[in-house]
């Protein structure tokens, strides 16, 4: 929501604003535009392998819709968490096996959907229990493995975003190519009356305008609104990391949770009375 109120605003304030004086249609230059866009597109597919250029292009979708993990995933996340980690307690580590070697017909996680679909997290704390279920005890030891796994998490995120921000760096530099092109063009014309060479000149310069416009109107924002969405995606796994440390170290489930939830930023944390009652409402879960 908050991008196309953003996106209003830049579009009122710039054309509306030169609506007043200047002729609109003088805009209208679709060359200026494939050489823009074309350009910008080109930069990117040199600057990064295929899986990092699909993923801006995705990234894109989520600058605009931001953060994908609102307050019912966190709730969610923490109520697998304490399902996980109570069944654990009661039952052993050796319990969770069934339902993390098929964690996608596990009905201790159809009981969580929103958590179950998050391929990614699943995974994430599927392998952990599975180490769990193997035998690892040591908290600091796989801490470490931990940390490792979301620091390389964290750079392919903000390498995505920083693609995304190069690209939008290149507009003002493809839109004076453009500008230029255009100059070239009308140099060819230098004979035509002053009427012509002006409209000429201005459809010139609207390359400039249109990728100034671009780089810090619209692409840069979006790198920025895409690194802040995909900070969100790193919190999730950290409370996730969280909880499964402190069951290793032998807290209560409650406990556990509890640190987990304390990981999450204020914004987006359930209070402790949310918690305590979802927590209330967990079925009991079962052995697989």
């Amino acid at each position: 929501m908050m991008f196309f109120v953003g996106l209003i605003v830049v579009l009122t304030t710039v054309i509306g604003s030169y609506s007043i004086h200047g002729d609109l249609g003088i805009l209208w230059q679709p060359i200026e535009f494939v050489i823009i866009f074309g350009g910008a597109t080109g930069a990117l597919l040199i600057s990064a392998p295929m899986h990092v250029v699909k993923a801006v292009l995705k990234g894109m979708g989520m600058s605009i819709t931001g953060a994908k993990y609102k307050n019912e995933h966190y709730l969610e996340l923490l109520g697998v968490l304490f399902a996980v980690f109570k069944l654990a307690k009661s039952k052993g580590d050796l319990a969770l096996e069934s339902h993390i070697e098929n964690p996608m017909e596990s009905s201790l996680f159809a009981e969580y959907p929103l958590f179950q679909a998050n391929h990614h997290a699943l995974d994430f704390f599927c392998d952990y229990l599975r180490l769990l279920t193997m035998g690892a005890n040591n908290p600091f030891e796989v801490e470490a493995v931990m940390d490792v796994e979301l620091d390389l998490h964290h750079d392919h995120d903000h390498l995505v975003a920083g693609t995304l921000g190069m690209v939008g760096e290149s507009f003002p530099a493809l839109g004076i190519v453009a500008a230029v092109m255009g100059v070239i063009v009308t140099m060819g014309s230098i004979t035509e009356p002053p009427e012509i060479l002006g409209g000429l000149i201005g459809a010139a310069l609207v390359g400039t305008f249109f990728g100034i416009l671009m780089a810090y109107g619209l692409v840069s924002p979006m790198a920025k609104a895409l690194d802040i969405a995909l900070t969100s995606d790193a919190q999730y796994l950290n409370c996730i990391k969280s909880g499964i440390l402190g069951h290793m170290q032998g807290y209560a489930p409650q406990i556990s949770v509890e640190f987990a939830r304390k990981s999450l930023d204020s914004k987006v944390r359930p209070s402790f009375a949310e918690l305590e009652d979802m927590l209330s409402n967990v079925p009991a879960p079962e052995a697989g």
